[in-house]
């Protein structure tokens, strides 16, 4: 499998393709990674240095991978966090470039916007770019449960509102719509869920809820579950396989004591999934 992912780099820490890239690598993937940005660091620091890549430049860089003939072996377009309003464009582009080299390719969107606690951390065009322009290309979506909401004009909390709210997103384009950070008013206290609707049908996956925030797991989530999807064919095992290795990396960051994703320590729960968690169907 390729995926070409089109996302941010850092070089402290692992957000954006700095999060990615790897965990794809480790399950087999070969990743033509293109950078949006290439930062010191993720801006939740509140200092970083380096530069924004100008859109042009970007798609200078896709245009050449283009040139190498690879567009026609890409499984999949990934792409996260648009710092810039023109990146939208490129990545439109890019999509439909690959479509038409290999129209069985697919378009993975994840919509970074914000979430419940920070509201909107994004420039205020973005989320309109995102719902006017790229969701809409997208086959795949991954938004968290309030970017669910902002693309939708609802207010998503339990089991039906959401998946209502998925229904509308899917009208829009994707065909898959992968909700992260799902959190209902009747759970059960201490944990935290994922839910993912296809035409298929629709599942969701509870995991306990480790008392930590962590830059990059989002990213991490959308590329893993783009990988299984796209290799099986099947919601519920790419999300049981992406709920299992998440929350091992989340689990060995947080006993680490470190601020940043345990990525390659990790490595093993990637490739080796224990599957500890089973998605219920909920339609």
């Amino acid at each position: 499998m390729k995926i070409l992912s089109i996302q941010s780099a850092v070089a402290y820490g692992h957000v954006g393709n700095s999060a990615a890239v790897f965990p794809l690598q480790r399950i087999g993937v070969e990743v033509l990674p293109v950078y949006t940005v290439n930062f010191s660091n993720h801006t939740g620091y509140g200092a970083w240095r380096g530069p924004l890549i100008d859109p042009n430049d970007v798609r200078e860089v896709i245009t050449g991978i283009e040139e190498r003939g690879v567009f026609g072996e890409i499984d999949a377009v990934l792409s996260g966090y648009q710092g810039g309003e023109g990146i939208g464009d490129v990545i439109i582009d890019a999509v439909a470039r690959v479509k038409a080299a290999n129209p069985e390719a697919v378009y993975a969107c994840d919509p970074v916007m914000g979430n419940a606690k920070s509201g909107c951390f994004v420039a205020p065009a973005i989320p309109i770019l995102l719902r006017e322009k790229v969701v809409p290309a997208a086959d795949i979506i991954t938004p968290n449960q309030f970017e669910l909401g902002f693309l939708t004009d609802t207010e998503p909390d339990t089991l039906e509102s959401t998946l209502a709210s998925v229904d509308l997103a899917m009208a829009m384009g994707p065909r898959t719509v992968l909700v992260t950070s799902v959190e209902r008013p009747d759970r059960e206290e201490g944990t935290i869920e994922m839910l993912v609707a296809d035409p298929t049908g629709a599942w969701i996956v509870q995991t306990p809820r480790l008392p930590m925030k962590a830059n990059g797991s989002g990213d991490v989530t959308a590329a893993l579950f783009t990988a299984h999807y796209v290799e099986t064919g099947d919601a519920k095992t790419a999300l049981e396989r992406t709920a299992s290795s998440v929350f091992d990396l989340l689990a060995a960051t947080l006993e680490s004591g470190a601020r940043e994703l345990q990525l390659v320590e990790a490595q093993e729960f990637y490739a080796h999934p224990r599957m500890q968690f089973t998605a219920r169907q909920v339609r």
